[in-house]
């Protein structure tokens, strides 16, 4: 029975990145807020061809407004910004633990590109991502695969508020209750996501 379950979900697996490598290039705004009433659009491509899983996982999570006033609970300055707990904890239970399985690194963790966090261990991706700020390709060999680059508005992550200290688990269970709590005014957020 095992392997006949095994057997059914690689085969389902495989119809899935099928599917997903046959999506077109696509795009996604996101409208973030840096501080206060400072405001940025960042507009970033997304390349199935480069990620076919991770295009296809994250246009879904953005079309459910799963990214909407989601915080950048992770800005590491000379390294990344990660984003993608969602605000709502109930919505997060919903999907944001639905692992994804790993593509093939195709591209560059360099400037501006867009890329699913991950555990160190297979197929551990599922809604967290995050924007190289500077060039980061040591990630490349960990089996960090970009699946989008920014194409306006990386000024604007430039700019966002430095994060560091936020316990993730907290973040999950309480969502931007937890972070209004301890770190107020003190995260940047997108505001908005949306496929154009």
């Amino acid at each position: 029975r095992r392997v006949a379950q095994a057997i059914s979900a690689q085969a389902l697996g495989a119809r899935g990145e099928h599917h997903a490598a046959s999506m077109a290039t696509y795009s996604v705004e996101l409208r973030v807020q840096i501080r206060g009433g400072e405001e940025g659009v960042v507009k970033i491509e997304v390349h199935p061809e480069w990620s076919p899983v991770g295009a296809a996982h994250f246009k879904e999570l953005v079309e459910m407004g799963f990214y909407n006033q989601a915080r950048f609970h992770r800005v590491l300055q000379g390294f990344i910004a990660q984003v993608g707990i969602a605000a709502d904890p109930e919505l997060y239970n919903k999907y944001g633990t639905n692992r994804i399985k790993d593509d093939p690194v195709k591209q560059q963790n360099v400037r501006g590109m867009v890329t699913f966090a991950k555990r160190g261990e297979p197929d551990s991706r599922s809604c967290q991502f995050f924007f190289n700020t500077v060039d980061n390709t040591r990630l490349d060999a960990d089996g960090f695969a970009p699946f989008a680059k920014v194409v306006s508005g990386m000024e604007f992550i430039d700019m966002l508020q430095v994060t560091e200290g936020v316990d993730q688990q907290a973040l999950k269970e309480e969502g931007n209750k937890y972070l209004d709590k301890f770190f107020p005014g003190k995260v940047s957020e997108i505001l908005e996501a949306k496929v154009v």
